[in-house]
Parts: structure tokens; C-alpha cells; sequence
């Protein structure tokens, strides 16, 4: 991109996306003012470590009621068709509700299908590497590794006894150095080690019924009188329910921007503040990599130079790496102004990255505490060797459609 870095000309001539309606223009406001707020507390030297608030208390208060309502909904359910039992309506009503408290139940995490996800036996110097990071951070590892194609990592957990996992995507994982993959563990792991409210049970499951339940009260298009009313009665639940979601997640926004500054800082102490300002700098680019997969697989599959898709699953993610290595560093400095500009964060709860790439480049400098030299890295690289072949042949298979 030509710009002029004197003027700024041209610095940013894409306009930001849009919000997607009002509650999302509502969060991205509310991100970029909370991100501010905390980049105030640390200019101040206030702490950072996380505390019981007013909002977070009132979060778990809310979150309770939800799964209340829900318990409240099946005892409610079940005293109709007990007791009801020699009528019609009341055991058809109490099926109902039964049948809403199990359609709305809190549910837990699930390992997705159809994606390589690792074991201790299928990647021993991976999980090592993951043991070392988390000792540091003070926290455990995981009980699995699942392998994605995203540019993006993260972590949770899943099962009833909330076994822990950590999503890799290759496409932010290929293009790190190994300080900056050990960097990207200790971020990930510190959300384990500080508590994120938006993580918890309680507050996170509520926040996923309340989502399900806004999509279920979502009607389709009605057609006749009735259908019409049976649609406002929808809206108008859908209305008291939405309200209560952005209530909620208001009330967590600040905890999770808090715990996104925390992770920063447990990667700084485990990787050096400088690889951590290096992984910013990369996640800047990262918006462009599911483009540069979607052409490797367009070109596969309209035959673009010759190129086959099974010759192009070969060195897939090395040619990405080149890609990403040739972005000059006037580029980064460009993408670096531009978020500035817009307030830029990576969702509603993230706070704006260059107020924490701020933080980070103003830290003081230390070593890494764990590193990742060339032998572990091979290492690594030929456990996820299975695993990068089968995801760079999904990217390739269904990336162009």
C-alpha cells in the first residue's frame, strides 16, 4: 500500500467494517471506552490483577438466575403432568416446558468433529512445550490439542468435568517464529491461570443459553394474521431476552478486557515483552490469511499455473509463511496507524491492540523464561506433521467454494 508516513496520507483507505446492528455497535463503543479505561490504570501503575467488582458480582447474580429459570421451568414442567395428569392440558403444557428446559439446558464444551485433535501420545514434545509455558504462567496444561486452519488460536474447555483444550490454528501458527509460538502459549494459557468471568461455568454457560435462546425467539418471516401476532409475542420475548444478554455481557466486558491485558503480561513473562509485541505485530496480518488460503485453493481448482490441488496441498503452509515474511515492515507500521485510528480491537472483548501493544513495548525488558530451540521445534514440527497435511487438504478441498 502506498502512504505517506509524514502526513498519513492514504494510511487507512479502507473503511471499517461496519457493526452488524445496534448491540454489536453498542459493544465495539463500549470495547474501545473500557480499553481506554485500563490503559489509564496502567499508565497510573494501578494493578491489574483481578478483583470482585460491583458488575462482576451482579454478572453472577444474573447468571444464577438464568440457570434458575431454567430448574424453575422443569420443576414447573414436571409438577403440571404429575398433577395435571387427569386433564389434557396440563400434561401437554408441562411437556412443553420440559422440552424448552432441555432445549435451553446449560450445555458443555464439545471436541469439534472432522479436525485432527492430539493427544499426549500423538504430540509429546507439543504438550511439553505447553507444560513448561503454563508452569510459568501458574496454571497446568491441557488435555488436548485441537488443530485448525484459522489464523487464530484459543483455549476452553469441554466435557461435564471441564477438561481443558487449546485450538491451534495453523494459519497464525505456521507463520511464528518459535519465540513467538511460545509467546502465543503463554497468552492462551494466562486466560487459565487469571480467571476470565466470560470463561467460567456459570457466567459462560449462561452466556451461551441466553445467545441460544435469542436465536430460537427469532421468527421467520410470517405469513397471515396469526402467524404475524404469533411473531410480535416472539419479538417481543426475544426483546427481554436480548436485553438481559447485553446486560450481562456489559457487566463482563471490563473482567475480560482486564484478563486480556493479564494474559499479555503472563506471555511477557514467559516469552520476553518483545515477542509478545512481535505477535501483535503479526496478528495485524493475520486478517489476510484465510484470503491467501481461499486463492492457494482457487488456483488449485481452476487449474491457475498448471497447479493441481493435490501438488498444491504440498508446502501449503510454507508458502504461507513466505508470503507473510515478505510483508515489508512499512506495512506493519501502516496497519499499526491505522488501528490507532479506528479504536481497532480484535472483537468486543479484546481492548484496542495498540494500547496493548503500548504496554507491552514500554515493559521492561527481560529474557524469555522458557524458549523453544531448532531440535524442539522439529520435534514439534513432525508431530503436527499428520495434521498440517490433513487440514492443508481441507483448506484446498473446500476453501475455493
Amino acid at each position: 500500500m502506498t502512504w505517506c508516513a509524514t502526513c498519513d496520507w492514504n494510511v487507512d483507505p479502507g473503511a471499517p467494517a461496519p457493526a452488524a446492528g445496534r448491540v454489536d455497535a453498542l459493544r465495539r463503543r463500549l470495547a474501545r471506552r473500557h480499553g481506554r479505561w485500563l490503559a489509564d490504570e496502567m499508565a497510573r501503575g494501578e494493578s491489574l490483577r483481578p478483583h470482585r467488582d460491583a458488575s462482576s458480582v451482579l454478572a453472577y447474580v444474573i447468571a444464577l438466575a438464568v440457570h434458575a429459570g431454567i430448574v424453575m421451568l422443569t420443576a414447573l414442567g414436571a409438577v403440571l403432568i404429575v398433577a395435571g395428569w387427569d386433564t389434557v392440558v396440563q400434561p401437554m403444557l408441562g411437556i412443553g416446558f420440559l422440552l424448552l428446559a432441555v432445549t435451553v439446558r446449560p450445555r458443555v464444551g464439545r471436541l469439534p468433529e472432522e479436525v485432527p485433535v492430539l493427544t499426549r501420545d500423538d504430540a509429546p514434545r507439543l504438550f511439553a512445550l505447553v507444560d513448561e509455558v503454563a508452569a510459568v504462567v501458574g496454571t497446568t496444561g491441557v488435555h488436548r490439542v485441537v488443530v485448525l486452519p484459522d489464523a487464530n488460536a484459543s483455549v476452553g474447555t469441554y466435557g461435564v468435568r471441564g477438561r481443558r483444550v487449546l485450538y491451534l490454528g495453523l494459519g497464525l501458527w505456521e507463520i511464528l517464529t518459535p519465540a513467538q509460538r511460545v509467546a502465543l502459549l503463554g497468552h492462551e494459557l494466562g486466560h487459565y491461570a487469571h480467571g476470565d468471568t466470560r470463561h467460567s461455568k456459570v457466567v459462560g454457560t449462561a452466556l451461551r443459553t441466553l445467545a441460544f435462546l435469542v436465536d430460537v425467539l427469532t421468527p421467520d418471516a410470517p405469513h397471515g394474521f396469526l402467524a404475524r401476532i404469533g411473531a410480535v409475542m416472539l419479538l417481543t420475548l426475544r426483546a427481554a431476552v436480548l436485553g438481559v444478554l447485553v446486560l450481562l455481557d456489559h457487566l463482563t466486558l471490563r473482567a475480560s478486557q482486564r484478563a486480556e491485558y493479564l494474559a499479555d503480561a503472563a506471555a511477557g513473562r514467559v516469552a520476553s515483552p518483545s515477542a509478545v509485541v512481535e505477535l501483535m505485530d503479526l496478528l495485524l496480518v493475520s486478517d489476510t490469511v484465510r484470503d491467501k488460503l481461499r486463492r492457494e485453493s482457487v488456483r488449485a481448482h481452476t487449474g491457475i499455473g498448471g497447479q493441481r490441488p493435490r501438488d498444491a496441498e504440498q508446502g501449503l503452509w510454507e508458502r504461507l509463511a513466505a508470503q507473510t515474511g515478505a510483508v515489508p515492515p512499512e506495512e506493519y507500521e501502516r496497519l499499526r496507524r491505522a488501528g490507532e485510528r479506528r479504536g481497532h480491537s480484535a472483537d468486543s472483548t479484546h481492548p484496542p491492540t495498540h494500547l496493548r501493544r503500548r504496554h507491552m513495548a514500554e515493559a521492561e525488558p527481560r529474557g524469555a523464561r522458557v524458549t523453544c530451540d531448532d531440535t524442539a521445534a522439529q520435534a514439534i514440527a513432525a508431530e503436527l506433521a499428520p495434521a498440517r497435511a490433513s487440514t492443508a487438504r481441507h483448506v484446498i478441498r473446500d476453501y475455493a467454494g
